[in-house]
Formats: structure tokens, C-alpha cells, sequence
């Protein structure tokens, strides 16, 4: 009898260390989630994108190298998903989500954020870039940078600029040498107020319009001609009502790429720093892409048929550049900075 109570007292206890023994691996199991989370760095996230671009487009091929650099930088904890060609609005409804934080990233035309901000119409000066490697020079200097720190007054953190490329004319009838061949014409323009009193200033009739209304506009002319860069002008297909292009170079076209202030100030600051991190590597590649597409665009349009005028001389349009420069220099010191940086090189 005491032989079974000293068996029966030993398989309990046996018994007992093997469920302490699995109780200590299940607790150590629950906390493995905890630990590997704060390895990682933080929470996964999907950000939002928001463009007006078609995804042909140079702009939106630097958004998914972003995608791509977050993603890698994250070990997959982080990326994008990407709304281009207009797909949440126009642009006023865009910032208006980024500033919410309900979208949290946008790839922003120069020329409407112009309309928020005067310092942005200084790359909208006439005739300050002879090509796009000297605009895309200009993005690291000290105004670029006053730039986009102007931009936090408005709930937005200036992340970079990104180029399209330069600025041309293309019409439907004949080339634009001089402001006189612009006469009247009505020239579609995206709106800015630099963009809008330089063409005033021509003497052509500026019509700022939304991107998507351009192509049946120019072939129904409602519309003689477009301000627009290759890269636009290729993947819209403009070309196909239109015929005659004049390399002008008379201003060059950035995005301004902006993130949610709100969000970016929720994130970690391991976060925020791949964040910084994806995107300047994301737009040094992406500047190179829009420089080699400069030149591939060109080839081409003239394989489709539309006629080139290059190496034009500019000095009949120096009058107007210079009123143009004088104007929105007396309204930002920024502005007067960076032409006199430019002209200065």
C-alpha cells in the first residue's frame, strides 16, 4: 500500500514539472511576437500616392522606385500603392487629403503649388535653364531647399523635386520663333502665375486647363497650341493633333514631392529616415531617367512624324523674360536668389 501511495506521488509529480515545463514554453511563445515587432522597427505600413500623371510617365515610374527603395529599406514593412492620372481629384482636392493625412504622399505639379507658395514660380522664370541637366542642378541648392521648408505652413514637408523635363511649344499650325508667330493664339497652359504672365506678356491668349481635357481641346481647336514637356507630350499623344514643336526651353516643369506633416511626425524616427533615405534615392534615379527620356522622347516624335524646330534664338523673347524676371522677383527674395544663382553659373 505504501508502495502504490509512493508510485501515485511520483507520477504527479513527473506530471506537474512537465506542464510547468510547457506552460514556460507557451509564455515564452506569446511574448516571441512583442520582440520581433520591436526588431523590425515599427508597425507595416501601405502609403498612398497621389498623382496626375499617366503611369507611362517619368514622375510616376520615380513613385514606384520609392515603392521599391521603402519596401527594401523596410525588410517589407513598408510600401505604396500608387493613384496616378487625376485618379482622386485635381490637385487642390489632393493637398487637401495630405494635409489630413488621408493621403500621405503626393508627387505635386510646380505650377499649381506656385498658386500656394511665390517662392515655387522661381522655377518658372523664362529662359533660366538652356537644358534640363542644369535645371536638375539647382535642386540641391539653398532656395530649392527654402523652397520646400516654405511648404510647412501648409501642413505638407517638402520631401524633393523631381523633373519632367523642359518646357516647349507645340502648335497645329507653324513654329513659335518669335512672340509674333503667338499672337493671339490660345495656348494651353497649366495654371501658375508665372506661367500665366509670361504668355499674357507674348501676347498669346493662355488657357490653363486640366490635363484631361487637352487632347480633344487641341483637336477640336478649342485650343492652337500647348506649353508642355516631351515626356507629357509623349505619353498624352498630343502629338497626333498637333504637328509642329519648337524646342523653346522657356521653362522647365518639377513636381514638388510632399509627404503628410501629420503622418510623417506619427512615424518612428528609424521610419522617417527610411523614409527621407527611399526617396532621395528614388528621385537621383529618377532625375537621370527624365534626362535620358529627354532625348529618347525627341527621337520619338520625330519618328511619328511631327516636325522640330531646335537651336532657336531666343533673344526676341528677352524683353518679356526680363519683365517676367523683374516681376515675381520683387515678390520673393527667394526668387530673386535663385535667378541670380543661375545667371551667376
Amino acid at each position: 500500500m505504501k508502495l502504490k501511495k509512493f508510485m501515485f506521488m511520483l507520477i504527479m509529480t513527473a506530471l506537474a514539472v512537465v506542464l510547468a515545463a510547457c506552460g514556460g514554453d507557451k509564455e515564452e511563445t506569446s511574448s516571441t511576437p512583442a520582440e520581433s515587432g520591436k526588431e523590425s522597427g515599427g508597425e507595416s505600413r501601405t502609403f498612398k500616392i497621389a498623382h496626375v500623371v499617366q503611369e507611362s510617365h517619368v514622375w510616376n515610374a520615380t513613385a514606384v522606385k520609392f515603392g521599391e527603395e521603402l519596401e527594401k529599406l523596410s525588410d517589407g514593412r513598408m510600401n505604396v500603392q500608387i493613384f496616378p492620372a487625376s485618379q482622386l481629384g485635381a490637385e487642390a482636392d489632393m493637398v487637401q487629403q495630405i494635409e489630413t493625412g488621408a493621403v500621405e504622399f503626393g508627387f505635386l505639379t510646380n505650377a499649381y503649388m506656385s498658386t500656394r507658395e511665390d517662392s515655387l514660380n522661381s522655377w518658372f522664370m523664362p529662359y533660366l535653364f538652356n537644358n534640363l541637366d542644369e535645371a536638375v542642378a539647382m535642386r540641391e541648392s539653398e532656395e530649392a531647399k527654402q523652397m520646400l521648408e516654405s511648404l510647412s505652413s501648409q501642413g505638407l514637408l517638402g520631401l524633393d523635386f523631381m523633373f519632367a523635363g523642359n518646357r516647349h511649344v507645340l502648335m497645329k499650325d507653324g513654329f513659335a520663333e518669335t512672340p509674333e508667330d503667338l499672337k493671339g493664339k490660345k495656348i494651353r497652359i497649366i495654371g501658375s502665375p508665372a506661367m500665366q504672365s509670361y504668355w499674357e506678356k507674348v501676347g498669346a491668349g493662355p488657357v490653363a486647363m486640366p490635363l484631361p481635357e487637352v487632347y480633344t481641346s487641341l483637336q477640336t481647336g478649342v485650343i492652337d497650341g500647348i506649353d508642355i514637356d516631351l515626356d507629357a507630350l509623349v505619353t498624352e499623344k498630343y502629338y497626333e493633333n498637333a504637328k509642329y514643336l519648337t524646342l523653346t526651353n522657356q521653362m522647365t516643369f518639377p513636381t514638388v514631392i510632399v509627404v503628410s506633416q501629420s503622418v510623417y511626425d506619427q512615424l518612428p524616427a528609424e521610419d522617417q529616415e527610411i523614409v527621407k533615405q527611399a526617396m532621395k534615392t528614388a528621385v537621383d534615379w529618377g532625375v537621370q531617367e527624365a534626362v535620358a527620356r529627354e532625348k529618347a522622347n525627341l527621337e520619338t516624335l520625330k519618328a511619328a512624324g511631327v516636325e522640330v524646330l531646335e537651336d532657336i534664338d531666343n533673344a526676341p523673347f528677352q524683353a518679356v523674360s526680363d519683365e517676367v524676371k523683374k516681376e515675381f522677383s520683387d515678390k520673393s527674395e527667394i526668387v530673386k536668389s535663385f535667378i541670380e544663382t543661375v545667371e551667376s553659373k
